[in-house]
């Protein structure tokens, strides 16, 4: 599986930087039009909303299981949903998690 997550957290970073680099390489650099962008119509609308909330669900979701059963640093994955996307930072916290499980079960 640690493959995959992997697999899935480059595609994650780069499927969506094609169309980030795209937007600014047509609009500049003002991250205000970006953001009026994400709600240019109800379907997009919809489409942010869904990924803010899918959002706040796995920042909940890892701090909660930082605490309970230790595991990585969730800072660094809402950085990385906030920089690249969700599609990015949940494949590279499973990764993560995978791989500090894995080394906690080879020393435990």
């Amino acid at each position: 599986m640690r493959s995959i997550y992997l697999s899935l957290a480059i595609a994650g970073a780069v499927v969506p930087s094609v169309f980030y680099v795209q937007h600014f390489a047509n609009q500049g650099p003002d991250p205000m039009v970006f953001l009026s962008a994400m709600g240019a119509n109800q379907a997009v609308r919809g489409l942010s909303a869904d990924l803010v909330l899918a959002s706040l669900a796995f920042w909940a979701a890892m701090f909660h299981d930082r605490r309970q059963r230790g595991g990585p640093n969730p800072v660094a994955f809402v950085a990385l949903t906030l920089l690249i996307g969700l599609s990015c930072a949940i494949p590279a916290y499973l990764y993560a998690r995978t791989r500090e499980i894995g080394e906690a079960a080879r020393t435990g």
